[in-house]
């Protein structure tokens, strides 16, 4: 479902880790105990545009508690091409009208759902309902309703529910979590963060409809700025204040381009970020009382870079995908939720609810 664009969202996460090292896979930090071989638990990808096929679907490739066992997708062509290169069995190949018929299939734990954002809600409740656990995509849903439905969802069906955080199972981003959360060199007393790339696409991309996406560049790309400042500070936001500038009204016309915003926190540390669909950003800088760090790239799929104090961190990149559903796969074997639960996605969309508010309205909302 993605569009044949020049650059894309995917290809700068993905290329804005130059110098971040090679990429290796598994951490002590991120990758839990591996289940027996025959065991693996089955994963089906729900939407096989440009994340699926150029992250997901590779990563499965290196898992070891899971593998990718079927696909949903309405275009038969490409049901076709990725039934012969991962050769997945007919029987494991569905539609979105016999999605639900994925109840019946043993092969399939595992729901990934990567579709356009409207169509998340959707999904991961009829997936639930099928039986299967779920892992959601980011932003979560459209708004914070429509999580807490899906999380309600997955509950009546004694379902886990993961939302796709992969800088969870990522080592530079723990590292940043143990520094501000266990207060390494004291309190962090400022945040500054911010992530967007320049878009050039297709101007008839779902990602430019808000009724698709749900927003632009806020939706997409500064909801990971957002989890930058909650998951440095171990914290959660009590108000925002934004403002947003747009160059480009003829290609953002229906969605946000450039969004600057000020969270309060309880411990009273200064936080700004911004996000962009018109500049290339992927940051995320914390000063504490005693000592600073940070990353750059702080976001991207092919390896973050960090500085404590001025000096490298010197810690190996992962395929943050592969340790994400690896340990989804654990949790699910062990009946256990996951460190990044609906609640979580909930959490992000309650911010990016009040910074929408915040720019409707010019003044500081509640979170």
């Amino acid at each position: 479902m993605k569009p044949t664009i020049k650059t894309s969202r995917r290809d700068f996460i993905r290329t804005g880790s130059l110098g971040a090292g090679a990429l290796v896979l598994g951490s002590s930090l991120s990758v839990l105990a591996c289940t027996k071989a025959d065991k693996r638990l089955g994963i089906a990808l729900v939407g096989l545009g440009g994340y699926s096929g150029g992250q997901l679907a590779p990563a499965l490739q290196h898992t070891k508690n899971c593998y990718l066992a079927g696909i949903v997708t309405g275009t038969p062509s490409k049901a076709e091409d990725w039934s012969k290169k991962y050769n997945i069995p007919k029987n494991n190949i569905y539609n979105y009208q016999t999605f639900d018929d994925i109840a019946n299939n043993k092969d399939i734990d595992i729901v990934y759902v990567v579709l356009p954002v409207s169509m998340h809600k959707e999904y991961t409740i009829r997936a639930a309902k099928a039986g299967k656990h779920v892992i959601c995509e980011k932003p979560m849903a459209l708004n914070a309703a429509e999580c807490q439905e899906m999380i309600d969802a997955c509950k009546k069906a004694d379902r886990l529910l993961s939302i796709g955080y992969r800088l969870h199972f990522e080592p530079h981003t723990q590292e940043v979590m143990r520094l501000g959360q266990k207060q390494v060199f004291g309190k962090v007393t400022k945040v500054e963060t911010g992530n967007g790339f320049t878009y050039n696409g297709d101007p008839n991309a779902w990602r430019l409809k808000k009724a698709l996406a749900g927003g632009g560049g806020l939706m997409d790309m500064g909801i990971y700025a957002i989890q930058g400042a909650r998951y440095t500070l171990g914290e959660e936001p009590i108000a925002v204040k934004a403002t947003q500038e747009k160059t480009r009204p003829e290609l953002f016309k229906d969605v946000d381009e450039t969004v600057f915003w000020e969270l309060q926190f309880p411990g009273g540390a200064k936080v700004t970020g911004k996000s962009s669909y018109n500049h290339d950003w992927g940051y995320l800088r914390a000063q504490a009382e005693k000592g600073n760090f940070e990353l750059e790239p702080a976001y991207g799929y092919g390896g973050l870079d960090g500085k404590i104090n001025g000096k490298p961190m010197q810690i190996p990149n992962i395929i943050q995908q592969a340790a994400q559903m690896d340990d989804f796969a654990t949790c699910v074997s062990l009946k256990k939720q996951s460190r990044v639960p609906g609640e979580e996605g909930l959490k992000d969309m309650k911010v990016v609810d009040a910074i929408y508010r915040s720019l409707d309205s010019g003044k500081w909302e509640k979170i």
